[in-house]
């Protein structure tokens, strides 16, 4: 028997992992499938929008708190988001920069301009500012990034603080494999990170760029090689800046490689492409969760779990034809067991109301029932699956996952001293 259990592997799940696996216990992480960090921008987003854009996230997660309290931050905190924030970028420092009190405004792969609190080094020296210059530069083989959108949105966007920006966009034609035509983003970062593949891709880049302009390449920079985008600057002669694609996408798959690997090093068991279905409970305990396995199901226990499947972007919460909400896995107690009224007319209005439907947790992230009193008292909650937040709309989604898995392992740590 493990102690603990963590399910999905998600930023969610893997913090949750990490952290209890660095307090010494023995950790099993289940997931059915890759989790949603390939399909993330590969930035720790705290608070974007709240609902005008924000530049201080940190003192508007306390802002929020105070004026939405069935949202998660309300529950954490926002001392417990900046130690989230800083406790992931330790992980990982040659992925994640910047200062979690502060976001940066970025180039996105459509021209707009997206605020987040730390953001991968390759990316930093685009944030947008008043009277900066960017060359566009876009890959003839590379059909998700199209050069001449991003600079012509970029040129005319309205940056944050005032001011305005110039772009232009340029194309290479720089192949990722011989005779290829149509070559993925994947297939790009797979190919740089080989110094010969990158210096021939940077000397083609370097000759499109004008003096003072800063230099935006789709977010191919290498896969493995973290230090890939570095090389290439150096080669450039200008600052770079690479920008997330359309999911899946190369700097979130990054993330979840580079978390993936400390994860298994810190002697995380990792259960892959197993999907969740029962739940065995003795008391007020859960006892162990069954899985999917070649056919048939699979038992395992353990003294504690988090459960960080994610939201209705992953399927761990559904709605059938009659507007029933549930959440199949485990069968837990939603905030909403029905649609209705939750979903209006006004797509691109007000947000829908049913994107905020989630269990309910206490302060130690166990799961609540319709009482208001824990569910189970050894099984916690963490990520997209927690009511109260509309994660892509706020650009909250890192800071509620990784913020509410650390409280979740740190409730485990403490109570089993």
């Amino acid at each position: 028997m493990r102690d603990a259990i963590v399910i999905g592997s998600g930023l969610a799940g893997l913090t949750a992992a990490l952290r209890l696996a660095k307090g010494g216990k023995t950790v099993s992480l289940i997931s059915k499938g890759p989790g949603g960090l390939q399909l993330s921008q590969g930035t720790f987003d705290i608070l974007g929008y709240s609902p005008d854009r924000v530049s201080d996230p940190l003192d508007a997660v306390g802002a929020l708190a105070k004026t939405k309290p069935e949202h998660p931050y309300a529950v954490l905190g926002a001392d417990a988001v900046r130690e989230a924030a800083e406790f992931v970028a330790g992980l990982v420092p040659d992925l994640l920069a910047g200062d979690p009190a502060s976001n940066v405004n970025l180039p996105t792969a459509v021209g707009a301009v997206r605020p987040t609190a730390l953001a991968q080094p390759s990316m930093i020296d685009g944030a947008v500012k008043d009277g900066n210059a960017y060359v566009v530069v876009g890959l003839r083989r590379l059909k998700d990034f199209q050069a001449t959108l991003v600079a012509g949105n970029l040129d005319r966007a309205e940056v944050p603080g005032g001011g305005s920006v110039s772009a232009r966009a340029v194309w290479i034609d720089v192949p990722a494999r011989p005779e290829e035509a149509d070559t993925t983003g994947l297939t790009y970062a797979r190919a740089l990170d080989d110094p010969n593949v990158r210096a021939t891709f940077a000397k083609a880049v370097a000759k499109q760029a004008n003096a003072g302009e800063i230099v935006v390449l789709p977010g191919v920079l290498g896969l493995d090689d973290h230090d890939a985008w570095r090389d290439i600057a150096q080669i450039v002669d200008h600052p770079v800046c690479e920008v997330p694609l359309p999911p899946p996408g190369v700097p979130g798959l990054r993330l979840f490689r580079t978390l993936s690997a400390l994860a298994r090093d810190a002697g995380v068991r990792m259960i892959n492409g197993s999907k969740v279905i029962a739940k065995r409970v003795e008391g007020d305990r859960v006892v162990s969760v069954s899985i999917s396995s070649a056919g048939h199901a699979r038992e395992y226990e353990a003294s504690a779990f988090v459960f960080a499947p994610g939201g209705f972007e992953s399927g761990a919460l559904a709605v059938d034809s009659y507007g029933h909400i549930t959440e199949p896995a485990l069968g837990l107690p939603l905030s909403h067991d029905s649609a209705e009224g939750l979903i209006h007319g006004d797509f691109w209005g007000s947000d829908q109301a049913l994107f905020e439907v989630g269990v309910r947790v206490d302060q130690s992230m166990r799961v609540l029932g319709p009482d208001s009193a824990p569910v189970y008292s050894n099984l916690f909650a963490a990520g997209g699956i927690l009511a109260g937040a509309t994660r892509w709309r706020e650009k909250s989604g890192e800071g509620i996952a990784a913020a509410s898995a650390l409280r979740a392992a740190d409730t485990i740590l403490g109570e089993e001293k």
